[in-house]
């Protein structure tokens, strides 16, 4: 959801997205006339966007005035860059998913805000949100962009390989470091891999949030102006993560894959929405991510749906934004999507349209955690701070790695750009 490769320079993106919405002017919105609205979107799931015809079709029949509604589906790894360009290039959609670039755009003035026309809409309810899960697409009271997604990541695992293994797990108490020693008796004994940080693949560094984070780690302070990656709590995450993948092999090294749905792994840190990808080869169990020395924690990956201010008909799109988002429908996406609505959260709820996990898989690993959670690192310039940070990580995956020096050269690439 925010670990898309961007190439687009993070001062270029800022001034494509300004001019855009600029050049939109409040006179663009043509809502009285007949439109054809177009949302972006990253997946390409036969279902999913079925039920997203589904919805769109219901809506036109109810709204004569929208002659068409097309998700175009963007491949994930290069969206933010498609969407920038396509706006760049004055062929920007209506509406839009977003992730790690929704703080540039809300920046930008390339949002329309959507909480009046939410609290107007009859029956929408917007006391029902959830506030811990409506911050970060929020600035100054208003709410730019819904959270349909609010997946909490979690640990899954291969209880077959554990048994192959010799090993045992007890979920109550569950630490790190019995992940690792279970990880690394895996590999010793089936040659099979430990646990996997699933997307990480020695490159999307934001996402070993689900791991630094019970260290009491974080990446930056939290006005976002200075790197922590030097910190003593970061400093313990990363020693433990360098110890996994080149002393006790508890994690595959640099080079090395591992798909945990594909039964390589004995645990993978994935969020709950990746439980479609279970077919049933193998016993797993779905549980909390393992406590820290820190304790426990729950770390959130989201995604929002949009509108762009560029749009021509921003009155139709917005109000296909509340009609897709209304209790009614929103209880139909959370079939694939964890919802932002108190009144959907809860295991039994959750689990009326789960083809995969119970009520009380749901309630532990989704409703449970979803409160108090944390977001993966998110900031203005994603693009360049998570090229920059990575291009200093690189030097970690070495057998001989100086971790302290590794971590302050992080923060000696990345500060100039929290800084601006």
């Amino acid at each position: 959801m925010n670990r898309s490769r961007k190439t687009l320079g993070a001062a270029a993106l800022t001034t494509v997205l300004t001019l855009s919405a600029a050049c939109a002017g409040p006179a663009s919105d043509t809502g009285s006339k007949t439109a054809e609205l177009r949302m972006t979107v990253w997946t390409s799931d036969e279902a999913q966007l079925k039920l997203f015809n589904t919805i769109a079709d219901a809506y036109r029949a109810e709204h004569p005035d929208v002659t068409k509604i097309t998700f175009e589906s963007l491949p994930f790894a290069d969206y933010n860059t498609t969407l920038t360009t396509q706006i760049a290039g004055g062929n920007a959609p209506d509406l839009a998913w977003m992730g790690d670039l929704s703080r540039d755009l809300i920046a930008a003035g390339a949002l329309v805000g959507l909480t009046d026309k939410f609290k107007a809409t009859p029956g929408w309810k917007y006391d029902d949100l959830l506030g811990s899960v409506t911050a970060e697409f929020s600035r100054d009271n208003t709410l730019y962009a819904y959270p349909f997604s609010n997946s909490p990541y979690a640990l899954y695992v291969n209880t077959d390989l554990l048994a192959k293994a010799g090993q045992k797990l007890d979920a109550a108490g569950l630490t790190w470091d019995r992940v690792a020693a279970a990880g690394a008796a895996v590999h010793a004994k089936t040659g099979k891999a430990g646990f996997v940080v699933r997307d990480f693949d020695y490159k999307a560094w934001n996402t070993l949030a689900t791991v630094w984070t019970g260290w009491g780690a974080s990446a930056w302070s939290k006005d976002g102006k200075t790197c922590t990656f030097d910190s003593p709590e970061m400093q313990q995450a990363f020693t433990f993560l360098h110890d996994a993948a080149f002393k006790t092999k508890a994690m595959p090294g640099p080079g090395t894959t591992a798909d945990f749905f594909a039964g390589d792994a004995a645990f993978t840190v994935a969020q709950v929405s990746r439980a479609s990808l279970l077919t049933g080869s193998f016993k797993y169990q779905l549980l909390p991510l393992p406590a820290g020395p820190k304790g426990t924690y729950s770390v959130l990956g989201q995604a929002g749906m949009g509108v762009l201010a560029s749009s021509k008909h921003k009155e139709q799109a917005t109000d296909f934004l509340a009609y897709l988002t209304d209790p009614e429908n929103a209880a139909k996406l959370a079939q694939y999507f964890p919802p932002p609505r108190k009144s959907l959260l809860t295991g039994d709820k959750l689990a009326a349209n789960n083809k995969v996990l119970n009520a009380s898989q749901l309630q532990t690993a989704v409703v449970d955690q979803l409160p108090d959670a944390v977001t993966l690192p998110n900031h203005t310039n994603p693009a360049e701070i998570a090229q920059k940070g990575k291009t200093a990580l690189d030097a970690m995956w070495r057998p001989n790695a100086d971790v302290p020096a590794v971590l302050r050269s992080v923060c000696a690439a990345i500060d100039p750009i929290l800084a601006k």
